[in-house]
C-alpha cells in the first residue's frame, strides 16, 4: 500500500502556524489540482483545529508531500517540520477513523468533525481527485464512525457550558417547545446555547442586551424578541428559563426583581443558569422558593463529569477502530493479490495450453498417445516449477531465510498455520 496521512492539528501546532497552513475555499481546487499531478488521489481536510492531506501516493513520498505542502502555503520547511506528523498505510487508516470519530478532537467525541471530513471528501469528489483507494477508505470510515456512534456513548454526554445549559433545561422542563426562554447577553456562548436550544425545539426566545444592534444580528437566526437590559424586570415574569452570560461587572438580576418575577408567576418554577464570571445574578436569587439557580461552576462540574464518561465510552470506541482498521487493511492488502494472482493463473493457463497444442499434434502424427502424455506432464511440471525452484535456490545462495520460508509456505511445502 502507499496510503499517507500528513498534517497538523490543535496538539501539534500554534493556531498561527494552522492559520498559514490553512486550506480555505479559494485555495482547495488548486492544491487538488497540483497533487494529481503528483499523486494517484487525494482529500484534504481543513477546519480550524487541523489541516491534513490524504493521499494514495503510489508515485511520490512522504518529502515529496511534505515539500509541496510547505512550498504551496509558502512557509519554511524548518518551522513547519516540527510540528507535522505522518501516518503510513494502516496508521494512516486508523488515524483517519479515529479523526471521523472525534477521537482525535480537541473536545473528545464532539460530533461535528465528522460533517466537516464528508464535506472535504465530497468537495474532493467533485474536484475529480478521489480515486477507488481513498474511496473506499472514506466511506469505511464514516461508516466506522456511526457504528463508534450507535454502539457508544462518547457523544452523548454535555462536555461545554452552552450545552450543559441547554441539558439542565431539558431535564427540569419536560418540554422547551411550550417554554419561554431570555438569553441575557448576545455573545459566542449565548449564540451556542440559542443554537442548541433551536435544535431542541424551543420556539420562544427573548435576547435582552446592551446594544440592540447586536442583539437583532442574533435574534433574527431564531425568531427571537429583542429587548434591552432595562426591559428585563418587565419581561422576566414571562420566562420559564433565564440564561445568562455577559461581560458586566456587576449583577444584572437581583434578588428583589427575581422576588417580583416570581410573585407575578403565581410561583410557577423558573430556571436562572448564569455562566457569567463574574456573575450576572445575584447569588441570593437561589435562596428563593420555586426558582432554581445555577452558576457557571454547577455547570462546570456537570461538564467535568461528563468528560469522563466520554472518556470511559472511548476506551470502547478505540476498541471498535482498532478491529475495523485490521479488518479494512487486511482486505486492502487482498485486493492488492488479485491482480498477481490472476497473471500467475493466466501464466499458467498458457503454459498448460501450448503443450497440450503440442501433445495433440505429436498424437496426431503418429505418436502413441502414452508417450505424448507422459512427455506433456514433465514438460508441464518442469515449466511450472521452473520460477519457484529458481526462487528458492536464490533465497538460500543470499542466506534470506525468511524470504525461504515464505516461497516454502507459498508452494505448499510447510503448513501455513
Amino acid at each position: 500500500m502507499s496510503l499517507l496521512a500528513i498534517g497538523i492539528n490543535h496538539n501539534t501546532a500554534s493556531l498561527e502556524l494552522r492559520e498559514k497552513v490553512a486550506f480555505g475555499p479559494d485555495k482547495l481546487p488548486e492544491a487538488l489540482r497540483q497533487l494529481r499531478q503528483q499523486v494517484e488521489g487525494s482529500v484534504i481536510i481543513s477546519t480550524c483545529n487541523r489541516t491534513e492531506i490524504y493521499c494514495d501516493a503510489r508515485k511520490a513520498g512522504k518529502t515529496q508531500m511534505v515539500d509541496w505542502l510547505s512550498e504551496f502555503h509558502q512557509v519554511d520547511s524548518k518551522e513547519l517540520k516540527p510540528s507535522l506528523y505522518i501516518h503510513e498505510d494502516h496508521a494512516a487508516i486508523r488515524h483517519l477513523m479515529r479523526v471521523s470519530c472525534g477521537l482525535d478532537s480537541l473536545v473528545l467525541g464532539e460530533p461535528q468533525i465528522l460533517g466537516q471530513v464528508k464535506q472535504a471528501y465530497l468537495q474532493s469528489r467533485e474536484l475529480k481527485a478521489v480515486d477507488p483507494v481513498l474511496d473506499r477508505l472514506f466511506q469505511k470510515a464514516f461508516s466506522v464512525a456511526k457504528r463508534v456512534r450507535t454502539e457508544t456513548e462518547i457523544g452523548g454526554h454535555a462536555v461545554s457550558v452552552a450545552y450543559a445549559a441547554c441539558t439542565l433545561a431539558k431535564h427540569i422542563f419536560e418540554s422547551l417547545s411550550s417554554s419561554t426562554v431570555l438569553l441575557v447577553g448576545a455573545g459566542e456562548t449565548i449564540e451556542l446555547v440559542a443554537k442548541h436550544l433551536a435544535s431542541n425545539g424551543c420556539q420562544n426566545m427573548i435576547v435582552a442586551n446592551r446594544t440592540r444592534e447586536r442583539a437583532m444580528g442574533l435574534a433574527s437566526q431564531f425568531g427571537a424578541q429583542v429587548i434591552s437590559l432595562q426591559e428585563i424586570p418587565d419581561y422576566l415574569p414571562k420566562a420559564d428559563i433565564v440564561i445568562s452570560s455577559t461581560a458586566s461587572p456587576l449583577p444584572i438580576i437581583g434578588k428583589g426583581m427575581v422576588e417580583s418575577a416570581i410573585k407575578s408567576r403565581r410561583y410557577q418554577p423558573m430556571l436562572l443558569v448564569d455562566i457569567a464570571v463574574p456573575r450576572d445574578i445575584e447569588a441570593q436569587v437561589g435562596k428563593i422558593r420555586d426558582v432554581y439557580l445555577y452558576s457557571v461552576d454547577d455547570l462546570q462540574s456537570i461538564v467535568d463529569s461528563n468528560m469522563e464518561q466520554r472518556k470511559s465510552e472511548a476506551v470502547q470506541a478505540e476498541a471498535i477502530v482498532t478491529k475495523e482498521s485490521d479488518e479494512f487493511i487486511s482486505k486492502v492488502r487482498a485486493l492488492q493479490a488479485v491482480g498477481s494472482i490472476r497473471e500467475y493463473r493466466d501464466s499458467a493457463n498458457q503454459i498448460r495450453d501450448e503443450l497440450l497444442e503440442k501433445a495433440l499434434q505429436s498424437i496426431a502424427s503418429g505418436v502413441p498417445p502414452e508417450k505424448a502424455l507422459q512427455e506433456l506432464s514433465h514438460k508441464l511440471t518442469n515449466k511450472l516449477i521452473h520460477a519457484p525452484t529458481r526462487a528458492l535456490q536464490s533465497a538460500a545462495e543470499q542466506g534470506e531465510l525468511a524470504k525461504l520460508a515464505i516461497i516454502r509456505q507459498s508452494i505448499g511445502l510447510d503448513d501455513l498455520s
